[in-house]
Formats: C-alpha cells, structure tokens, sequence
C-alpha cells in the first residue's frame, strides 16, 4: 500500500438518526475519526437522512470531509418480509438528489412493516437513465441480495445480480467485505472468499467495510438495550433476536488494515470512494421551494396581499 494514503475510510455508520439500531452520536464520530486521521467519514443511517444536515456542519467544522449516504432496503418481490440491503453514497448534489428522491418514493409509495423500501426497478437505468446519477454502490456484503445468494451456496444467481448491479451502477458498483467477530459469524470467512472470487469474475471492485453500531467494545450492552426498547422487545430474554455483536465497533484505522492485510485493494478502495465523493453540500444553506405567485409578483408582494386578504 501507498503509504502516505490514509490507510483506511469508514464508509459504512449508523448514527443515533438510524432510530432502531445505533447509539452513535454524530459528534463522537467525527471526533473519533479526526483523532484517527482519517480524512472522511461516511454517516449511513438505515432507510433515511435524518442526520445529514447535523453531520455535514459537524465534519465540516471538525476538518472531515462528510460522505453522505443511506443504507437502504431492496423489496424482495418474493417474500416481502426478506428484504436485501444496499449502500448508496452520494457522490454529488445528483446524487444525493437522487438518494431524496429514491428515500421519498419509498416512504410515500413502499412501505412495509414499518420499512421504506426501494423497488429494484427504481434503480434500473434500462427504465431511467438517470435514475443512479451520481451514486456510488455498495453490495451489502451478507445482507445484500448478492451475499445471500452466496450463502445460499446459489452462485449463478449471485453472479446474475452482481452483473446487473454493475449495469446499473457503471463503474460505480463495488463488492462489499466484511469480517464481524463473533456470535454464530463462522461463515464471514467462506462469504469473503466468495465474494472475491465472484468480484474477480466479473472484474468488480472489493471494498473494505465494518457495519458501525456503537463507539466502543463497552458501549455493547447500551445498544443492545436501545435495540431491545426499538423492537419491544426484553434484554434478559434468551430467546430474543440477536442480529449484532460486540465487535460492531468504530475500529481504528489500524485494526481495519490488520483485518484485511490480505486483501490491501479492499482498503485501497475504501479510500479511493471516499476521493471519488465530492459533495459541495447544499445542505449548510435554507432550501425554500420555488413558489409561482399567481400574477407574478416577486414573494414578498404576494405574502403582503395574502396576509392582508386573511386579516
């Protein structure tokens, strides 16, 4: 590796926005990653962009440069209640309009259970060919359609779907790795292999993730109540679902690097994203909507004839 490149980028985070699964607060992020020199960070809370205006001004002030995103969820036509995931960073201000528009139909149009999820047809450029304009795409590692496929030991269905994720995302789709410890995760180890030899296949890039729930190793028992309160659900039941682990912490820098030293592209590429997101955010500036006036006037006539016309 390049060693004067930053060795690592965190692109995939839960804040406190993401409601139901995380205690990360916005501030301690971006703290955290400006004490590991890390030069961007991305916020990707699940299904929404409730923080972004929060963490854009906060990483912004703090020398980071913010990556926004969201981790969203892919209906699954089959079995509604069997959704796949999939990680959307906005390259630009097309992006991430296009990241508003995708999150506001879902919640308008596809809700269920509780979840805003997005169409798969939504995203395909055959259909639209703007519709992954300035979006940058990230597998899911074993939560994506692609991920389950493989460990389903389904290897010409993962490769069909990693080939139509790169149609639709050209030159923008990446193979997503991850090595969570812990907790029944024996098979992240063969999904890893998997996933590099199908990337290799198709001549996809790997990229280098860990699913951010919480700060600290300690911080563990804390998430887990707040995930137990989200669900209604009691912390002392055996029988509760358990879907996190304790490992699913902000790792430095140099636990990253140590995780995949034997796949240094994965790490290169965490980086090489984080380069390829360059947002001028409009989000530090009021958004009002251009608002026609019935005659023409300029806003503030018309304010002043309707506020008059209502005393």
């Amino acid at each position: 590796m390049n060693t004067s490149a930053p060795p690592f980028v965190h692109l995939r985070l839960h804040s406190e926005y993401s409601i139901t699964d995380s205690i990360v607060r916005i501030d301690a992020a971006v703290s955290r990653a400006r004490a590991e020199r890390m030069p961007a960070l991305a916020i990707t809370d699940l299904g929404n962009l409730f923080g972004a205006v929060k963490f854009f001004k906060e990483a912004g002030g703090g020398g980071i440069q913010p990556i926004i995103g969201c981790d969203v969820w892919i209906e699954n036509d089959k079995n509604r209640d069997q959704p796949s995931r999939l990680l959307l960073l906005c390259r630009d201000q097309a992006g991430y309009l296009n990241l508003c528009r995708l999150l506001s139909r879902a919640f308008r149009e596809n809700t269920w259970r509780g979840r805003a999820e997005l169409n798969r047809q939504w995203l395909s450029r055959a259909a639209n060919p703007m519709a992954t304009d300035g979006l940058i795409a990230l597998s899911g590692a074993a939560l994506g359609d692609i991920g389950q496929a493989l460990l389903q030991a389904d290897a010409a269905r993962a490769r069909s779907l990693a080939a139509g994720w790169a149609v639709d995302f050209p030159d923008t789709f990446y193979i997503e790795l991850q090595r969570i410890q812990g907790d029944g995760r024996d098979t992240a180890e063969a999904l890893v292999n998997g996933s590099v030899q199908l990337a290799s296949a198709l001549d996809l890039p790997v990229v280098a993730t860990h699913p951010v729930q919480f700060m600290d190793k300690d911080d563990f028992k804390a998430h887990e109540a707040r995930v137990c309160i989200a669900r209604g659900e009691v912390l002392g039941d055996k029988c509760r679902s358990r879907d996190f682990t304790a490992d699913q912490y902000f790792k430095s820098s140099a636990e990253m690097c140590a995780l995949f030293a034997d796949i240094p592209e994965a790490l290169q590429n965490a980086v090489e994203i984080s380069r390829r997101c360059h947002f001028d955010s409009i989000l530090n500036k009021p958004q009002l909507p251009n608002f026609p006036t019935p005659n023409g006037e300029s806003i503030e006539s018309y304010f002043r004839i309707a506020a008059t016309a209502g005393l």
